[in-house]
């Protein structure tokens, strides 16, 4: 992939991988410059999403993003907060994320996801103008849609361990799928205990 290559997606968008009966959307910052190219999700190699699924038990084994459809059948699906490719999510507005706020909560009307779980807190705080939320489940419902807020799984976010990430992962898993209404969740890899902190004024990454 050529440099110009990886220009020229900043004028692509990424599709959403979403469908009925959903337990949780995942929904990034927005897309990074690799992942628009390749119209995958988390696809530039660093980024540990894929990683933290499989770590947390959300999925049997570690998916490529090229495997990205596969995931409806376990019960989730894939979005982004904002639509614009990036190569850092800090390139985008505070309106964009406000203006990607109101969509998402569009989106979650349509299609009415059990969870809705923002990957980056500092994006999260912008986009619903909720400047004291953290990492964790939140107060704020969308509708009959319950809300994670999860650490950025970039490769850049050095505050929080693939260790760490997994465990927050894995907490959301088993808040998901506790009375497993839609789909089933594998066992996963690491306990589920408490979360690391999040660490005040975390930069944002593209995935």
């Amino acid at each position: 992939m050529t440099p110009e290559e990886l220009a020229q997606a900043r004028t692509r968008t990424l599709r959403d991988v979403v469908g009925p009966g959903l337990n949780v959307l995942f929904c990034g910052i927005n897309p990074g410059l690799m992942s628009a190219y390749r119209g995958e999700h988390f696809a530039r190699p660093g980024n540990r999403f894929w990683p933290a699924l499989h770590a947390s038990g959300f999925t049997p084994r570690r998916y490529a993003p090229a495997e990205q459809e596969d995931v409806l059948a376990l019960g989730f699906g894939l979005t982004n907060v904002a639509p614009r490719a990036t190569a850092r999510a800090d390139e985008l507005t505070a309106e964009e994320l406000v203006a990607g706020g109101r969509a998402l909560t569009a989106k979650v009307a349509r299609h009415r996801p059990r969870w809705l779980a923002v990957l980056g807190v500092t994006a999260y705080r912008i986009a619903f103008a909720d400047k004291h939320s953290v990492v964790g489940p939140q107060e704020r419902t969308l509708g009959t849609t319950r809300v994670w807020v999860l650490p950025s799984p970039s490769g850049l976010n050095a505050h929080w361990t693939p260790a760490a990430l997994a465990e927050e992962f894995a907490r959301l898993r088993v808040a998901a799928f506790a009375e497993n209404p839609t789909g089933t969740a594998p066992a996963p890899d690491t306990d589920a205990g408490s979360a690391a902190a999040v660490a005040p004024g975390a930069r944002l990454r593209s995935g």
